[in-house]
């Protein structure tokens, strides 16, 4: 008596035909398949989204290297020669 049997099935079936009809049962599996491809997709998204992202690695201390630090000399701007310039 654990499962079961066809005969169960039959009438499970005779009763939602009853309870729902003919007609409103194959627009319900038709919408319960497109929900289910859509959660499918949503999941499968979700699941790659998680593997693109790179595993974080701990952060290394930085080791001691001295390096000489060379810095561009600074120039001071040039004076404009102001003896071209017309009179205002």
């Amino acid at each position: 008596m654990g499962a079961l049997q066809p005969w169960h099935w039959l009438i499970l079936i005779a009763v939602v035909v009853l309870l729902f009809g003919s007609k409103r049962l194959p627009d319900a599996a038709r919408s319960l398949g497109k929900s289910m491809r859509i959660f499918k997709s949503e999941v499968k998204e979700l699941q790659n989204e998680g593997k693109s992202e790179t595993p974080v690695t701990p952060a290394q201390p930085p080791t001691q290297v001295q390096s000489e630090r060379v810095e561009a000399p600074v120039t001071p701007p040039q004076a404009q020669n102001h003896s071209d310039a017309k009179p205002a």
